[in-house]
């Protein structure tokens, strides 16, 4: 048995070499590739799905592809980060501490993470205004227009504002899509008639006006805003009529009273265009147009000299 060992071993260790050297080429190529596949950190950080994992979303087939409102230009704001960051979280403090921009950029990146979260258009919305970025609110009150493709509400806002901005084309042309949405909804005409004021065409916006006026009767800034339009067109009597209603519901308001005070002097009636000035002029001190036609007035009834039909410093509704 000692002298067939040694024997044995000779004859069987060449066969065995290829196979082991096989093994081992085997085991060094299996080494290299497991570290060629192990992501680095610029991988992780290209990919936060490999840090946090998240479902997968489904691209929708063509046609209902096509359905869907495609989501404002220049809204979201793309970004990246290695894990799930509560953005909105983020925002909220921001706007406590009067980080106004701070918190609008937060939401735009949340917006980013979820295109069609109203809550987020919502808020990013009130901030826009907040922060001096009005444009961005006119952006997220037309996706939520088309998010709610049934809500006359974001459009009015964004009519709204468009107006506040000099569009005036444009906001008549929101004002009309929200008309198309509920003809019987009078917001949708006060501001679609706000919108042809600002821009001059009296005729449209006495129409829209009372059209408003005629579905909320006690809508005090609707009526304010058509007795300033009937005013800006020397229709002084018809103006004193929806004005004093005005006042009447919107008895702390002191353009309202101010405007009624031009409507009763261009009529001649002095008195009471004296005490509708001094009414706007004790509701607001530092209202300018007010203190102007109340001295005036008062010089007038003093030398005894009769207004003229066209005085009076007018102040459009830009209330609801």
């Amino acid at each position: 048995m000692k002298t067939m060992a040694p024997a044995l071993k000779s004859c069987l260790a060449p066969s065995l070499l290829p196979a082991l050297a096989a093994l081992a080429l085997a085991t060094s190529l299996w080494f290299q590739l497991s570290l060629s596949t192990r992501p680095t950190s610029s991988d992780m950080a290209a990919a936060p799905s490999v840090l946090a994992p998240t479902a997968v979303p489904v691209s929708p087939a063509p046609a209902a592809a096509a359905q869907q409102a495609a989501p404002a230009e220049g809204l979201p704001l793309e970004h990246e980060h290695l894990s799930r960051i509560n953005h909105l979280a983020r925002a909220r403090t921001l706007r406590e501490l009067g980080d106004f921009s701070g918190a609008l950029t937060e939401c735009r990146r949340a917006l980013f993470d979820t295109p069609d979260d109203e809550a987020t258009l919502r808020t990013i919305a009130r901030l826009g205004q907040l922060s001096g970025q009005q444009e961005l609110s006119v952006l997220a009150f037309e996706r939520l227009g088309q998010l709610q493709p049934e809500d006359t509400a974001p459009l009015i806002q964004q009519a709204r504002l468009l107006t506040s901005l000099g569009r005036y084309a444009d906001a008549v042309r929101v004002g009309e899509q929200a008309l198309s949405r509920d003809s019987e909804e009078p917001e949708a005409y006060h501001a679609l008639g706000r919108a042809h004021l600002a821009a001059g065409s009296l005729s449209e916006a006495i129409s829209r006006l009372q059209q408003a006026v005629h579905l909320a009767p006690e809508h005090g800034h609707a009526l304010n805003n058509l007795g300033f339009a009937y005013l800006r067109s020397n229709r002084n009597a018809e103006a004193a009529e929806v004005l004093a209603r005005a006042a009447a519901l919107l008895p702390h308001v002191a353009y309202v009273h101010n405007n009624l005070g031009v409507a009763y002097e261009r009529l001649g009636r002095t008195g009471e265009a004296q005490a509708a000035y001094s009414d706007a002029t004790r509701l607001s001190p530092r209202y300018v147009n007010a203190r102007v036609n109340a001295h005036r007035m008062n010089n007038l009834a003093r030398l005894d000299v009769p207004p003229s039909p066209r005085e009076g410093l007018l102040s459009q509704d830009t209330g609801l």
